[in-house]
C-alpha cells in the first residue's frame, strides 16, 4: 500500500513538471531585433546580411564592416553548422561570390587569432591544413569566401571585402497572445491522464484490500436513535439505580 502511494506521488508530480515545461516552452519564443533590418534566425543567434542582391558590388574595409555592425558583432563562426549556414545561405543573398569580412583579430598576447569579445578560435576551416600568412601580424584578417565556405588571411588595412555580416543573440520574450489551442489540449490530456493513471492505481489497490476505502475517514454516520421500548427501558433502569 506504502508503496502504490508512493508511486502515485511521483507519477503525479512527474506529470505536474510535464505540464509546466509545456506551458514554458510554449509560451516562450526567439526573437530577433525588429529594428528595420532583415535578420535571419538560425540556431539560437540572428544575422543580418548587410549587403544584398544589387547591380554594383559594394566594397568594405574591416573598420567600415565594424561601424555597419554597430550595437551587435561581426560575424563569428563557432561550428561546422553555423559555417554551412552562411555557406548556403549566402546565395540568397548575393547575385555573385563574395567574401565576407570575420570578428577575428591577431591577438599578440597569445600570439593566436581571436574571435572579438576574447574568444578563442575553437572552429576553423582554413584553405589549407594550417593558417600561412606572410602579413604582419597587427594586419591579419580573415574572410570567408562564399564559393567554398574556407577561410583566407587578408589584409585588416588594405583589403576591402564585399560582405558584410552582422551577429547577435535571440532574446526570448514572453508571447503576448492567449494560450494556444495547443497549449489547451496538451494541459487537458495530461490532467485527464493523471485523474486516469490514479483510477486505476486506486482500483488495484481496492482489488488488493478488499473492504477498505480511500473515503472511510470522510464516511457519514447518522446519529444513534433509540425507538419508543428501548427509551422506555433505559429511562426505568436509571430510575432504579436512583437511591
Amino acid at each position: 500500500m506504502e508503496s502504490t502511494e508512493k508511486h502515485q506521488r511521483s507519477l503525479s508530480f512527474t506529470c505536474g513538471v510535464l505540464v509546466l515545461f509545456l506551458q514554458l516552452r510554449l509560451g516562450l519564443t526567439g526573437d530577433c531585433p525588429a529594428d528595420g533590418r532583415t535578420w535571419v534566425p538560425f540556431g539560437d543567434r540572428c544575422y543580418h546580411f548587410v549587403h544584398g542582391a544589387e547591380d554594383k558590388i559594394k566594397s568594405y574595409t574591416f573598420d567600415r564592416a565594424k561601424t555597419l555592425c554597430q550595437g551587435f558583432e561581426l560575424l563569428t563562426i563557432q561550428s561546422a553548422e553555423e559555417n554551412d549556414f552562411v555557406f548556403k545561405y549566402s546565395p540568397e543573398v548575393w547575385k555573385n561570390n563574395v567574401n565576407i569580412w570575420l570578428g577575428m583579430y591577431y591577438d599578440t598576447n597569445s600570439d593566436n587569432m581571436k574571435w572579438f569579445g576574447e574568444k578563442p578560435v575553437g572552429f576553423s576551416n582554413w584553405e589549407d591544413s594550417s593558417s600561412p600568412s606572410n602579413l604582419m601580424p597587427l594586419d591579419t584578417c580573415v574572410a570567408l569566401h562564399t564559393n567554398t565556405g574556407k577561410w583566407e588571411n587578408v589584409s585588416c588595412l588594405e583589403q576591402a571585402e564585399n560582405g558584410v555580416v552582422c551577429k547577435t543573440d535571440q532574446k526570448a520574450e514572453e508571447v503576448k497572445q492567449k494560450p494556444s489551442a495547443l497549449l489547451s489540449a496538451l494541459v487537458i490530456l495530461s490532467v485527464v491522464a493523471i485523474m486516469g493513471v490514479s483510477a486505476v492505481i486506486w482500483f488495484l489497490h481496492q482489488k488488493r484490500n478488499p473492504g477498505t476505502s480511500i473515503f472511510t475517514p470522510f464516511e457519514y454516520h447518522p446519529p444513534l436513535v433509540l425507538d419508543s421500548d428501548q427509551s422506555c427501558l433505559v429511562e426505568a433502569e436509571e430510575n432504579d439505580n436512583v437511591p
